[in-house]
């Protein structure tokens, strides 16, 4: 298996993107996957690197990132050294950092040699599936859409009728604390602006609604972090979509931060083996 990690990528906002690239070096022209992470993540986090291995071992050219302000550096990719640029962070960079990598896959003549820049597959997990939803609705690069506890509604966590919504306008920044880091994680208020600058590109719904292409939306029924219920109301919007609740599984599927185990969590495996399948269908 051909692994490269950390490749810089410059970024539409001057800062860098880390790209990670799993294949295996055999010509074969393969379908590329681009794994988006979520809020308060990382390309490295938990089992992510054992899942990329999976997938690439099932004959997908597997690609993953951290996106350009998501807290890490080119020095420390793990983690959140960089608190300022998290806390600048908005969905339009996301999505500008996200259309960089696409971009960057296209044109890079290595992954040209070993993948198919025709069947590109977005992937993401939690915030992430938000992302690639709105993502693979614009570009008609993608070819098929794919979200792991995706979340449905971006406005809604807001909650723009509560005291502390009230509080952050008015002082600009609220902290959230990471509860595995302690660190205090800074939000300013240029993230709710931006949703709000670009709210109709920003609404998940208008986006699934729309969506023409294969779409997978795999939840775990015991998830706390996003409800199960958001994966139904997505299906609901895309009817044409498939969806497959794993049972008696959380947010990240039974894994956890670091991850030193070898083998995916029962869970996680069981996503990869719906994603794989799936794949091989559409």
């Amino acid at each position: 298996m051909k692994i490269k990690r950390n490749i810089i990528i410059e970024g539409k906002h001057n800062k860098s993107i880390l790209v990670d690239v799993f294949y295996m070096a055999d010509g074969s022209p393969k379908p590329i996957v681009i794994f988006c992470h979520g809020y308060k993540g990382f390309k490295d986090w938990g089992a992510w690197n054992i899942m990329a291995r999976a997938l690439a071992k099932a004959d997908f050219c597997f690609i993953k990132f951290n996106f350009s302000h998501n807290g890490g550096t080119v020095e420390q990719p793990i983690d959140f050294p960089d608190l300022e640029a998290f806390g600048n962070n908005n969905y339009t960079i996301e999505l500008d950092d996200l259309d960089t990598v696409l971009n960057w896959v296209c044109e890079n003549p290595d992954i040209n040699k070993e993948a198919d820049i025709n069947n590109i597959i977005l992937f993401g997990h939690s915030r992430g599936g938000g992302i690639v939803s709105i993502k693979a609705e614009e570009d008609s690069r993608i070819k098929t859409l794919i979200t792991l506890a995706g979340v449905s509604d971006f406005k809604v966590r807001f909650n723009e009728s509560s005291n502390a919504f009230n509080t952050w306008k008015q002082t600009g920044v609220k902290f959230v604390e990471n509860g595995r880091t302690k660190q205090q994680m800074p939000h300013y208020f240029q993230f709710y602006e931006d949703f709000i600058d670009n709210e109709n590109r920003l609404t998940i719904k208008r986006a699934v609604s729309n969506l023409k292409i294969p779409h997978l939306i795999i939840h775990g029924s015991d998830d706390t972090s996003v409800s199960v219920e958001e994966a139904k109301t997505l299906h609901t919007w895309n009817p044409n979509s498939e969806l497959e609740i794993i049972e008696r599984t959380n947010h990240v599927f039974g894994t956890s931060h670091p991850w030193n185990k070898d083998s995916l969590s029962e869970d996680l495996q069981s996503a990869v083996d719906l994603i794989t399948t799936f794949l091989k269908i559409y």
